[in-house]
């Protein structure tokens, strides 16, 4: 008996070549970008001479890289024609010009400067979408295109909001440096923030074609990754970046083959990054056992470990669930976490009781299209069949998201 010959592998085409060397150029300008910013700031004492001639050399990788192949030291590429343009540029500057000549690669165990980098861009200062376009410019590498695709918006509108977040970097006399003491707490407070935002804006993007949210999920672990790493006496820096990886874990089961949002309960959890899973929570035991300083990403983590520990959603411990979020709302008390907390009630006192928990949030998340959601769950568990479709209706009319539009529809239609 002779062996049946399995199907023929797929074979790469010239545009997936291309796409996959186009990737590989824009992970090792991710990578290496934000290190050589950070050096020639810290070297030329001007933030905005560095990041344009930042900009500059991650454009021209960008042009070179697909069509030439990423070289064997990028970082060292990168360094030469920062170097190059700089000297080029600044001919008549001799102060710089004198100071370009001194710069070189970080050699391995020197202090990493990006940490003063992301600080700077994240000042408080600064507008939160000028810190989100600064810090994607800057210590991402991402060209104002690509921010402004990621976000929809206009390319003058980032160039303007990048160019005066330099310009009050400057006018401000804001410091290249990691704040120390009482300043810190808030300082840090503006790092985490963004890079949540940014890791939210990819996860939950009602707007974003999918490589666009998944590049910006990308990127917002790698900040965080990059935090943690720098910062390992800050608990909420691991906590966030446990976070975000227990989220991503579960990307692949989020979706239907469809397209089709599937819920929580629905997912097939063999789908689940397992092994993600278990060095997120192993990152999350240890900065709580080494720390004990429990924060609200660290608590937002250890809910989102409750869920990806259950190998069934019958297995889910709700009851450690709600006890998490009120240490959350002790912390950080908001609508959203009070929302949150009532869908956990539900499965532990019932629909009733999670109901009564929504009676005064109705302001507060009026316009919240997972507020009117859930209460047209609750109302459905309650026989009050009509009260459900109103809600889900008005759901329907607050969310841009069409895979949110698309499960709300299907559930007016059992309606």
């Amino acid at each position: 008996m002779t062996d049946v010959p399995g199907p023929e592998p797929a074979r790469a085409t010239p545009e997936h070549a291309e796409q996959a060397v186009r990737e590989q150029a824009e992970s090792a300008v991710r990578e290496h970008a934000g290190r050589l910013a950070a050096s020639l700031v810290s070297l030329l004492g001007d933030f905005s001479a560095a990041e344009d001639l930042v900009q500059d050399a991650v454009e021209t990788a960008l042009v070179r890289w697909p069509v030439d192949g990423v070289p064997e030291r990028p970082e060292a590429w990168l360094y030469t024609v920062a170097r190059r343009r700089g000297l080029d540029l600044l001919r008549r500057e001799s102060n710089y010009r004198d100071k370009l000549a001194l710069l070189r690669l970080p050699e391995p165990g020197e202090p990493d400067d990006r940490l003063r980098l992301i600080f700077t861009c994240c000042h408080p200062a600064l507008s939160r979408p000028a810190q989100i376009a600064l810090t994607l410019r800057v210590v991402c590498g991402l060209t104002t295109t690509q921010i402004a695709a990621a976000f929809l918006t206009q390319e003058s509108t980032v160039a303007q909001r990048i160019t005066r977040a330099k310009k009050k970097i400057a006018e401000a006399g804001i410091p290249y440096r990691v704040p120390s003491g009482e300043e810190l707490s808030g300082r840090l407070r503006e790092v985490l923030t963004v890079i949540y935002l940014l890791f939210n804006e990819g996860y939950l993007s009602s707007t974003l074609e999918p490589a666009q949210a998944r590049d910006l999920v990308e990127d917002a672990e790698w900040l965080a990754s990059l935090l943690a790493g720098l910062m390992p006496d800050e608990p909420e820096a691991a906590g966030l970046l446990a976070l975000i990886r227990l989220h991503r874990a579960r990307g692949a089961a989020r979706f239907g083959a469809d397209g089709r949002l599937v819920l929580l309960a629905d997912q097939d959890r063999a789908l689940w990054d397992r092994a993600a899973i278990d060095q997120a929570i192993q990152l999350l035991t240890r900065t709580a056992r080494r720390h004990r300083r429990p924060g609200p990403y660290q608590l937002q983590a250890a809910i989102a470990a409750c869920h990806a520990e259950a190998e069934r959603w019958e297995d889910t411990d709700w009851r450690q669930i709600v006890v998490l979020y009120d240490m959350l709302l002790h912390l950080e008390p908001s609508p959203v976490a009070r929302l949150n907390r009532a869908i956990a009630v539900r499965y532990v006192d019932g629909a009733e009781a999670a109901l009564a928990e929504l009676k005064d949030l109705g302001d507060a998340l009026d316009r919240y299209p997972l507020f009117h959601a859930t209460r047209a769950e609750l109302l459905r568990d309650l026989g009050r069949r009509q009260e459900a479709r109103r809600a889900d209706e008005r759901a329907l009319a607050l969310t841009a998201n069409p895979a949110q539009q698309a499960l709300l529809e299907e559930r007016i239609s059992w309606a």
